[in-house]
């Protein structure tokens, strides 16, 4: 027996999250639902591969006029 073992010690946000489970049994159908909305995407490769190169790096200071620009 391990020393780090609790046996028979269920936290309260446990016993809440299996109370609205036992409540709501769609909820678990709903929260998968909204995860592969938002979440579970395919990936197109070859489009970020050519957002990718198509970045212009910033300069450092975005603000900065630059020299020669007409606006001294």
């Amino acid at each position: 027996m391990s020393i780090f073992n609790r046996p028979h010690y269920t936290s309260d946000a446990t016993r809440f999250i299996e109370q609205i489970k036992a409540d709501r049994p769609e909820l678990e159908a709903q929260q998968r639902a909204g995860r592969a909305l938002l979440w579970d995407k395919k990936v197109d490769r070859a489009a970020w591969a050519e957002y990718r190169q198509a970045r212009v790096p910033q300069k450092a200071y975005v603000y900065q006029t630059e020299a020669g620009s007409g606006n001294d």
